[in-house]
C-alpha cells in the first residue's frame, strides 16, 4: 500500500500543468452553470409573456449560446455606440439593446420567436432579473455560494 498522506490534492505552484487544468475546469463548470441560468430566464420569460413562445428545453439552450456569445461580442459595442441615449436614460436604454438581440436570436434559432418589440422588451426584462438573481449565487469558481447570516445577543447580524 502507498502513503499517499504527503501528496498534496492541489497543485502547488502556477507553472504546474495541473494548475492550468484545474483553473480551465473551474471556468468551464462556471460557464456552464451561467449558461443553464440563462436557458431558466428563458423559458421563464416564455413562460410568463405571451408574446414569446420555445418549443422545449432543447430551443432555450441553444438560444441562451447564441444569446450569450451576441452579449459576449456585440452588446459591448453596442452600448458604446448608444452611450448618450444610455446615459439620459440611467441605463434603461440597454433593456431596448437588450430587446434587439433577443429579436435577432429569435430570428437565427428555430423554436425561440418573439412577437414584436413589447413582448422583446418585457422578455429582456425578465431575463434580465432571472439571470441577475441566479448568478449572484455564483462565485468566481463557479460554486454556489452564499452568505449565512446570525443574529447575535445584542440584536446585530453577524
Amino acid at each position: 500500500m502507498r502513503d499517499i498522506s504527503s501528496r498534496k490534492p492541489y497543485p502547488s505552484s502556477p507553472d504546474d500543468p495541473r494548475t492550468v487544468i484545474r483553473e480551465e475546469r473551474i471556468i468551464m463548470k462556471g460557464l456552464l452553470i451561467r449558461w443553464l441560468f440563462l436557458t431558466v430566464a428563458i423559458l421563464l420569460a416564455a413562460h410568463l409573456i405571451e408574446g414569446i413562445e420555445v418549443k422545449g428545453f432543447r430551443s432555450a439552450f441553444v438560444a441562451a449560446a447564441i444569446l450569450g456569445v451576441l452579449n459576449a461580442f456585440f452588446r459591448p459595442i453596442l452600448i458604446i455606440l448608444t452611450l448618450p441615449i444610455t446615459i439620459l436614460s440611467f441605463g434603461l436604454f440597454t433593456f431596448v439593446i437588450n430587446a434587439f438581440l433577443m429579436m435577432m436570436v429569435s430570428g437565427v434559432v428555430g423554436g425561440f420567436e418573439v412577437h414584436g418589440f413589447w413582448s422583446a422588451l418585457l422578455g429582456s426584462v425578465v431575463i434580465s432579473l432571472v439571470s441577475w438573481l441566479l448568478n449572484s449565487f455564483i462565485n468566481e469558481q463557479g460554486g454556489v455560494s452564499y452568505i449565512d447570516l446570525k443574529k447575535r445577543r445584542d440584536g446585530k447580524w453577524e
